[in-house]
């Protein structure tokens, strides 16, 4: 009988092997680590993006499509992540460090109009790659291996459409294509069997979805503004082909299977990977001066199929708070004077439950934006860079806590490539 392993399993070998994005041990169920969907300047806000609405004319709100009233030139951003990892297990009192750098963001944008700003982009959404090996002794002194692997990933183009409808209300919507391909197998190997008992599970991804938002801001006095926003995004309308093969066989020099004999075999299509999402969000600020927001997020739980056994997501929810502090743009005399100062915080409720226990998220953030000209009004193209410190999971029910630090950095050029000509 199929049975699945508990993470006390993975924190046994799990310290032995690297991954390439996430590196996280937990990335081992279901669809793999997901990736937070935002851009470097809003990660180091907490996260914050559902009332953010960037004073200046450079960048692009992926995350709430309706919230673009201010871009006027094209913005192209390309941004790379770089994880940094520190586990922590009471299971035979382990520990280990791990790291990955890769792209985690490219993207363009630019208005068609006064009131229509389009942008596209890439990202990955999430990551799968481990190899745990775990043994037990029987009392006749027979030994029983298990190997968990698992590989793959998905990734998501995104193509988004901001209408202003008056100067304080917009509604945006953004199409959210993902794809790849993501396995896991479960060999068993018993001391003098001849052959491996192998359970082994394919997903091949090809599903979208949509994100519709709303973006509502009204001046008041001083120079001050009052920033609402909201996004709400649908179930899948793809699909993904899931195989799963329960059969014996054994290796041959190579890696390659002889003899093998299907025990079951199934197939199956389904819709149910990417969750249902939506988010509120409220932010007070002054032009070019300030800005603090706060947002709740919530995302549906789902089940997905994992080593041929139906895995279950619970329902989640996040509360982030950040915002940006700008001393003084004009300021020609100091450039640091000119650098836009970012923070933030989170707190997540996970939505992997793994013996009884939730595994949960808490991170601060911070930034800086360096702009590269020196029109202090312009701020046309920069450098982001950020920083988020936190924590994820516990010790307790011989869980892993996942203590990490996380930099990323991100260019954001901006021309007026598109900008019609009004002399020759």
């Amino acid at each position: 009988m199929k049975r699945f392993f508990v993470l006390p399993i993975i924190a046994a070998g799990f310290f032995l092997n690297a991954q390439t994005i996430g590196n996280s041990p937990y990335a081992a169920f279901g669809i793999g680590d997901v990736k937070y969907d935002n851009t470097t300047d809003i990660n180091a806000m907490g996260g914050v993006s559902t009332a953010y609405i960037w004073d200046f004319t450079n960048s692009f709100n992926f995350s709430n499509p309706a919230a673009n009233k201010n871009l006027e030139i094209t913005s192209l951003k390309v941004e790379g992540t770089n994880e940094n990892n520190f586990f922590k297990s009471d299971f035979n009192n382990q520990s280990a460090t791990k790291h990955s750098t890769y792209l985690s963001n490219i993207s363009i944008a630019f208005p068609i109009s006064q009131k229509v700003k389009f942008g596209m982009g890439y990202q990955p959404y999430s990551s799968k790659k481990y190899s745990v090996v775990s043994t037990e002794t029987a009392e006749n002194g027979d030994t029983k291996a298990s190997l968990f692997r698992g590989e793959g990933g998905l990734s998501t183009i995104q193509a988004a459409l901001s209408y202003q409808i008056s100067p304080e209300f917009s509604l945006g919507l953004r199409s959210n294509f993902y794809f790849g391909n993501l396995y896991d197998i479960n060999e068993v190997t018993v001391t003098n069997a001849e052959l491996i008992n192998g359970y082994e599970t394919k997903n091949k991804i090809k599903t979208f979805n949509f994100t519709v938002g709303t973006a509502y801001q009204k001046k008041l006095e001083k120079d001050k503004k009052l920033t609402l926003g909201a996004t709400y995004t649908f179930g899948n309308t793809g699909q993904m082909e899931s195989s799963y093969v329960n059969s014996t066989y054994f290796y041959s020099p190579g890696q390659i299977k002889n003899n093998e004999s299907i025990i079951e075999e199934r197939f199956s299509e389904d819709k149910n990977l990417i969750p249902m999402e939506f988010s509120l969000g409220a932010g007070l600020g002054k032009d070019a001066k300030w800005f603090l927001g706060t947002q709740v997020d919530y995302k549906k739980g789902e089940t997905v199929q994992y080593l041929g056994q139906p895995f279950a997501y619970q329902d989640s929810y996040k509360i982030s708070a950040g915002g940006w502090y700008l001393p003084n743009y004009n300021n020609f005399r100091s450039y640091f004077s000119r650098v836009t100062y970012r923070y933030g915080a989170y707190y997540e409720k996970g939505n992997l439950a793994i013996n009884g226990t939730d595994v949960n998220k808490f991170a601060v953030t911070g930034g800086m934006n360096f702009p590269f000209d020196n029109r202090g009004a312009s701020r046309m193209s920069g450098i982001d860079v950020g920083v988020e410190l936190g924590t994820r999971g516990t010790l307790q029910n011989d869980l892993i806590r996942q203590n990490f630090v996380n930099l990323r950095i991100g260019l954001n050029f901006g021309q007026k490539w598109f900008s019609k000509k009004l002399y020759d």
